[in-house]
């Protein structure tokens, strides 16, 4: 049950993801220059309250770790990002291989 609960939240990240990369093309096409949505824009889009606790959260248990990780990764493009953790959801939690020789019976 809860490897089919990751796997629904890797399948989601990867909708999110695709559907990013549709808007950065879309926005691209339409302002004939490249255009890329990163991560940190995406979330301060959505709910700017939450990044900024986040941000606190993070910067009380260690400063060097907002600085030097989360501000990498925040400047990614959010399409990447979502779907690299995704596909890396999908792949921890699927499900095993059948056992040669052996029965489930």
């Amino acid at each position: 049950m809860i490897r089919g609960f990751f796997r629904l939240i890797g399948l989601f990240l990867l909708v999110i993801g695709f559907l990013s990369l549709v808007y950065d093309g879309a926005r691209t096409i339409a302002d004939q220059t490249l255009r890329i949505t990163r991560l940190g824009e995406l979330w301060n889009d959505i709910n700017q309250a939450s990044q900024q606790s986040f941000q606190a959260m993070v910067e009380g248990v260690s400063p060097l770790l907002w600085n030097s990780v989360m501000k990498l990764l925040l400047n990614q493009p959010a399409w990447a990002v979502m779907g690299i953790l995704g596909i890396l959801l999908m792949l921890l939690f699927r499900p095993s291989k059948p056992l040669i020789g052996y029965s489930r019976n």
